[in-house]
Parts: C-alpha cells; structure tokens; sequence
C-alpha cells in the first residue's frame, strides 16, 4: 500500500465526517491536487490539522472516496478487512441457517463499513462488485480476508469503476472452483437462475426479495398482472407462483426474453401461459391505451436512467409521469407496485410524485404497504442516499 498522505477536509464537511458521514465528497477536499494514487490511505484533518478520518482514494459518480475508520492508529491491512468482514458476516447469521434462501447481501458497501464494495452470497459462491479503481487496489487483502472468513465454492468479480461507472467486460473469475451457470438459487422457496461470469448483471435483484415473496403470498392470486421494466422477470414468476390468472413481462432488452423463459422454466411453470414482450415500456403503454387493456396489478421498477430511440427517462424527473401511464392502465381497484432504486431522493420526496399523479389523473388511492431495503443491504444511518430502494404497494380506489 502507498504511504498515508495527509489532506485538509472543509468546513463544515469536518464535523459531518466527525458525525458518522462516510462519503468523501469532491467538495469537501481542500487540496485534491494530492491525490494521485487510486488506493492510498487519506489522513483527513480539519483546518487546524486535527484528525479526523482515515479514507481511501477511489473517485467515483459519488464522489473522491470513503472512510474507512476513525482510529488514527488503526492500520488499513488484511486484519483491518478480516474485522470487517467477520462483523458484515455475524450480522447476517441467521440467513446462512435458512434453507428456503440461499442468495442475499454479505457486505454492503458504506454500510458494514466500507464504502465502494459490495459482497453477495449465491449458495456456495460469493460475488464481489468494485465500484472504483481505488477499492479495487485492496483486492488481494481483501479476497485473502474473504479466504480466512468464509468457506466457499468459488469467488466471482463484477468491476463497475470505467470512466462512465459502468461494468467492464472480464473473465470474472477470482479463485476456488469454477461455477456451472446457472446457478440455481431458492428465494422463499421460488427458484432464480442466476449467472455470475456473464455481463453487469447476475439475474436478479437481491434487494426486492421481501417485496417478490408480498406479491406471491398476498397480491397476485387470480390477478393480470402487468411487470414493466421486467429485466429477468423475477416480479412474473413470484405473481405466477401466487396464483396469478396471467402475467406480461415487457422489456426493452432482446435478451429479456430468453431469461424470462428460463426463471418461469427453473419454477416449472409454462412460459407459453404467460405473455413476453420486447419493446419499449412507454410504447407499450400507448397500446394498452390503444387496446384499452387493463390490469388488475402493474409493476414498475425502472432503472434510475433508461434511454432508447425514443425516450429518455429519468426516476428523478419522470416518475409522475410513468405513473399516470401505469394509472391509465390499471383496473378499478387495482394495485400498483412502484419502485425506485434512485438514491438522489428519499421516500417524501417519491411520495409526492406518486400523490401528482393521481391528482393529475383525478383518481384516488390509498398507500397499503411501503418497504425498504431488506435487512442484509444494512445501511449506514448516516448516509441517506445508501438507503436508496423505496417500494409503494398503492391501491387505486
């Protein structure tokens, strides 16, 4: 590792820092032009040279780094990440005892403790997602304290850190055995198909587990079921097991089909029951309308950002209007199931989006059930924008 560089944190960002606040923000660095290895320990003091912090360097879409430990003594070795490690994996003990789960969070970035890491379990095999080069720069202690923590089959890597944040294309592969994909994972009882050496993504979403199991077990039976943005199709299967009359899966990606059929497939459910659809979610809205179509329950979990020939959708500002297309559809009485992993705002925020929508549309509702993130993505208090997922069970009256 580089030698700890000291660098002068502003005010007031020093006594957020002091508080618990675990992001270092670019506008919080008084004297960036130091840092110049992705990777190295930052000393953070106030303007009186005071510490504060010890962080690394990692520049990424949310800002130059996270703190790692308020101990000025505290060494950032392979011991550091071994406490780590061993505190994130004796809070979730219980979920390696449940039978009917075998795929949830170990590690959850900022959270358990260390910011631009995230650590999930896929019965037997582990997956490490790196959001900067400078998180990165700690992978071999960090896979040797992962070695002396936990038995596993094998470990798999996602590397989220290019210039544009996204995923690079890579073997994937760290150590142990190899896995033979898919990996056929149990959530509640339903069963996932899930891929960890084939692109950005595994299959499904680790985050919506509590809200899948409410639609199965309380929502679905003997409903048309409409799941926009559908990805894999998780939201179908769970509504099918619950006894769903039909359901639609539309999804822009030409491979949202394929996997589709295959998480209905892993279940023993017939596919050619269910509708699958790629195209466009907002053209598909327009031919419901067209069609006249109406759902007893619709679903709507779109990505924070999506774009395609031709429309642009941003969660921050087109919420309310994904919405109105969503009420447009949606039988007297029915269900809306509203989501967003959209961290730049919080769930007031969303509420009022949702209340616009109904107000513009002249409709009542009421908001049956609200969730957040599972127990296993745990979050840090501090940092609100880590508490990112907000679902609303809404029913249109």
């Amino acid at each position: 590792m580089q030698k700890e560089i000291m660098v002068q944190v502003k005010e007031p960002f020093a006594g957020e820092f002091r508080k618990g606040y675990p992001l270092v923000a670019k506008e919080a660095v008084a004297d960036q032009e130091l840092l110049k290895i992705e990777g190295q320990v930052m000393k953070l003091t106030d303007v009186h040279g005071r510490f504060i912090a010890k962080a690394y360097y990692g520049e990424q879409n949310k800002g130059l780094g996270w703190v790692l430990t308020r101990d000025e003594e505290e060494i950032i070795d392979q011991a550091f990440f071994e406490r780590k490690l061993a505190t994130s994996f004796e809070r979730r003990a219980d979920f390696f005892e449940d039978t009917e789960t075998t795929a949830f969070r170990v590690f959850h970035g900022e959270g358990d403790g260390i910011g631009g890491l995230t650590i999930d379990y896929y019965d037997g095999f582990y997956l490490l997602s790196w959001y900067s080069a400078g998180i990165y720069a700690f992978k071999k202690m960090i896979v040797a304290a992962l070695k002396n923590t936990a038995e596993f089959k094998g470990v798999y890597e996602k590397k989220r850190f290019d210039t544009k944040g996204q995923y690079m294309e890579d073997d994937d592969f760290v150590t142990g055995e190899r896995g033979e994909f898919p990996i056929i994972v149990k959530e509640n009882s339903m069963n996932f198909a899930v891929y960890l050496n084939d692109g950005a993504m595994t299959g499904i979403f680790l985050d919506q587990r509590e809200v899948r199991r409410q639609i199965r077990d309380h929502y679905a039976y003997e409903k048309t079921v409409l799941n926009t943005f559908s990805y894999t199709g998780a939201f179908s299967v769970a509504a099918a097991l619950g006894g769903a009359m039909k359901t639609t899966s539309v999804d822009l990606a030409k491979r949202s089909s394929a996997k589709t059929i295959e998480q209905f497939s892993v279940n023993a459910l017939d596919y050619e029951n269910q509708e699958i659809r790629v195209m466009d979610v907002f053209n598909y809205f327009d031919y419901a309308k067209k069609n006249e179509l109406k759902f007893d329950m619709v679903i709507l979990d779109p990505p924070s950002f999506a774009r395609s020939k031709k429309y642009t959708f941003s969660a921050a500002k087109d919420y309310t209007k994904l919405m109105k297309d969503a009420i447009a559809i949606t039988s007297n009485k029915g269900m809306i199931v509203a989501s967003t992993n959209n961290g730049s705002f919080g769930m007031k925020k969303f509420k009022e989006m949702i209340d616009k929508a109904f107000q513009e549309h002249g409709k009542r509702y009421m908001i049956v059930e609200e969730y957040r993130l599972p127990r296993d993505f745990h979050i840090n208090r501090m940092f609100k924008e880590g508490d990112y997922l907000k679902v609303l069970f809404i029913r249109l009256k």
